[in-house]
């Protein structure tokens, strides 16, 4: 289930896996689940397509409204709704709410049906009293993200967020929504609903490009049409993301009801809750430092959400999966006190981040401005914008890899049953991103912003992954870290002898062929530096006898060996 935190991404909650599933099925002889690879096929497809729409979406929206004010305004309006129902919701979920729907469903005489209700009704009440007093405070949250001697138009992003924080109540429903299918084995279309949001966006942004006018700045203009479209047409998506999911509820037999009161069990995950809400707490003061600090410069913070949306693509498609697949048997490992069998998952996973990372990481880096250009140097955007977005990359991507390893850790942690530790490394995190942030704000050059902004984040997961394995290594012991260095620094050469190869060829290529449009230049250079760059990294890393590539190697000699 994918949501966007308040550490200042986008990004993925794991919900039950299927694996899990299926086991909890066949002990208590609930609904049938479906095999492993089918649901897991299912869910890999929808988070590519998801991804690749949402990123259409970004697209066409840089395409049509640029890289300005107007943009910005849009970009700090539309993460509200998201980081609100982190605060009253969001958070919460993942810790408390799926555990007791799991655990409400096994013991319950009617498997969990009155506490999903119970859950429900809570959920909307909390979500809905939050959305109005959101909405009456907007101009309050305006002020909270937005200075008032930054470039960005408050008086805009208060217009926007009138519109788009009602999606408070249907980002909440949607998650929760979504837990309870996966608790009754239905994954594909929780999977699938964000696509639906993002079709809408991208239909949104075709009709305020097809309608004539501009958005008034001064003034601001709330009944202006195309502010109303691009506002509403944002929240309809959202809306539409949870009501698809209502069909799917009835039929898997669940009947809602209103229904009251408190339920004991609550109070058993109320320690885990409070450390839960102080580390989403903690994240949302480090976006709002965020947020202002970036708005001192327009363009920036949409420049910087850009970036961030582009570094997460390889993260959302391989390190989700591999966090997921871990997930299981760290827990097990964990509730069975297996501290061996825990700091080899440990390990594992730190290794195959930094296998499977390190490489796009690389490409990012010295694809960046290429990709930039690209992808988002079209129509109101211009080069300028592209190159913003593609420098902001290429100097952040570094920070890929360990903001890999740094969630691991704090899966680890929460695998322990350990919320307190992750919290404390959270306000680790969080002090040294705001101090950065401060730090950039006052050596930058006013037009670079958005990569002193993009360099904190990634820099404060630096420091989140150090400080996670010194924390971890008193806990449990030896970690096996000079194994894990190792596999990282060979990570690093074969990135590094790849995508100078790879970069040679594409500079090479671009001269023979001696393209004027910087951006059929940039097009040519990200294709060979792609093509050439990742699997010469992965051959490389098999070349330098790497074991975890092993396995992989191994495969493709079989499927070869058959032709």
């Amino acid at each position: 289930m994918r949501r966007t935190t308040t550490d200042g991404t986008t990004v993925v909650r794991e919900t039950t896996t299927v694996d899990q599933e299926t086991q909890r099925t066949q002990a208590v002889g609930a609904r049938p689940a479906p095999s492993l690879a089918r649901a897991g096929g299912s869910m890999a497809i929808a988070t590519v397509v998801s991804r690749a729409s949402g990123l259409l979406s970004k697209l066409l929206l840089i395409t049509i409204v640029g890289v300005d004010v107007l943009n910005d305004s849009y970009q700090v309006a539309t993460t509200l709704p998201t980081m609100i129902n982190e605060l009253l919701l969001g958070g919460v979920l993942t810790s408390v709410a799926i555990p007791l729907l799991v655990r409400a469903e096994t013991e319950d005489e009617d498997r969990g049906e009155s506490y999903a209700q119970w859950m429900v009704t809570m959920a909307a009440v909390l979500l809905g009293a939050g959305t109005v007093v959101a909405i009456a405070c907007a101009p309050l949250l305006t002020d909270l993200f937005v200075s008032s001697d930054t470039d960005a138009n408050p008086e805009l992003v208060t217009a926007f967020a009138y519109l788009v924080l009602p999606g408070i109540v249907f980002y909440g429903l949607s998650a929760l929504l979504s837990a309870i299918l996966n608790t009754r084995n239905v994954f594909g279309l929780p999977t699938w609903a964000p696509v639906l949001n993002n079709v809408v966006v991208i239909a949104t942004l075709g009709v305020y490009w097809l309608m004539p006018g501009e958005i008034s700045l001064d003034p601001v203009r709330m009944g202006e049409p195309k502010l109303l479209v691009l506002g509403l047409g944002t929240m309809l998506g959202v809306a539409l993301q949870a009501m698809v999911l209502l069909p799917a509820m009835k039929r898997t037999g669940f009947r809602f009801r209103w229904r009251w009161g408190w339920d004991r069990r609550l109070a058993e995950f109320g320690g885990l809750a409070f450390w839960v809400l102080l580390y989403v707490g903690l994240g949302f003061a480090s976006m709002v430092v965020l947020t202002r600090v970036a708005t001192h410069d327009p363009g920036a913070i949409t420049a910087y959400n850009m970036q961030w949306l582009i570094a997460q693509v390889p993260y959302g498609v391989l390190g989700v999966s591999l966090l997921t697949a871990l997930m299981p048997k760290m827990s097990r490992a964990a509730a069975t006190n297996d501290t061996g069998g825990l700091v080899g998952d440990l390990s594992f996973g730190n290794r195959m981040s930094s296998i499977l990372l390190m490489p796009f990481s690389a490409l990012l880096t010295v694809a960046g401005v290429s990709i930039g250009l690209a992808v988002f140097a079209h129509g109101a955007s211009g080069i300028a914008g592209g190159e913003a977005i593609g420098t902001a990359l290429a100097l952040s991507a570094f920070g890929l890899v360990p903001y890999a390893i740094t969630l691991l850790q704090l899966r680890v942690f929460y695998a322990m049953k350990d919320a307190r530790t992750p919290t404390l490394i959270q306000a680790v995190i969080v002090v040294v991103r705001i101090g950065l942030l401060y730090a950039f704000l006052a050596i930058s050059p006013p037009d670079k912003l958005a990569v002193g902004v993009s360099i904190a984040m990634s820099l404060s997961f630096v420091v989140g992954a150090l400080v996670g394995q010194v924390w971890l290594r008193l806990r449990l012991g030896r970690l096996r870290t000079g194994y894990t260095a190792w596999t990282i620094c060979l990570t690093v050469v074969a990135s590094a002898i790849a995508f100078g190869a790879a970069t040679g060829l594409a500079w090479l290529v671009v001269h023979l062929l001696g393209f004027e449009s910087r951006v059929a230049n940039a097009w040519v250079e990200v294709v060979i530096q792609t093509v050439v760059g990742l699997p010469l990294s992965f051959l490389l890393l098999a070349l330098f006898r790497v074991p975890e590539v092993k396995p992989a190697i191994g495969k493709i000699s079989r499927l070869v060996g058959r032709r």
